[in-house]
């Protein structure tokens, strides 16, 4: 369980904070998406990476907690404030420039758009993988991406 933690904890965190848009709310998050991978090992089939497997529970616990504080106040540069400790300053000054529109037009995507692209391009995954871990055909899957890219594209002109 600490191997499992150590692995897939931080990337679970930014998953949550992504969607969540809020620090306090993502730990509570995490904390108990390994609770429950903890509980439910025994039913994890093996058909899928583990890691989407723990990103599919982090999913749902996200969306519960969203629309249990629907009306939470959103912080939209949560995420591209935190530090990857392999980077330098200067890396790190970087990311958050090129990062702060990125993160500003994808705050004014709806939560199922923003989650699609956070999947694709944050955590590198595929469209099959996508689909298991928001529980959605396929085909829903590759639809969202493309509206979310198209309305990411007149985000980003309109800036």
């Amino acid at each position: 369980m600490q191997v499992l933690y150590a692995r897939h904890h931080v990337r679970v965190y930014r998953f949550v904070l992504r969607l969540t848009q809020d620090r306090s709310l993502a730990e509570d998050i995490v904390s108990d998406v390994f609770i429950d991978v903890w509980r439910q090992a025994g039913s994890f089939k093996g058909k899928s990476r583990v890691s989407a497997w723990v990103l599919a529970i982090a999913r749902h616990k996200a969306l519960s907690a969203l629309r249990a504080h629907a009306d939470a106040q959103l912080d939209d540069n949560a995420a591209a404030s935190l530090a990857d400790p392999t980077d330098n300053a200067v890396t790190t000054m970087s990311k958050r420039d090129r990062s702060a529109t990125i993160q500003k037009c994808l705050a004014q995507l709806s939560v199922l758009h923003r989650e699609v692209l956070d999947l694709v391009y944050y955590h590198e995954r595929s469209v099959d993988e996508i689909a298991e871990i928001v529980g959605a055909p396929a085909s829903a899957v590759k639809k969202r991406m493309f509206y979310a890219r198209k309305r990411m594209e007149k985000l980003l002109d309109a800036i």
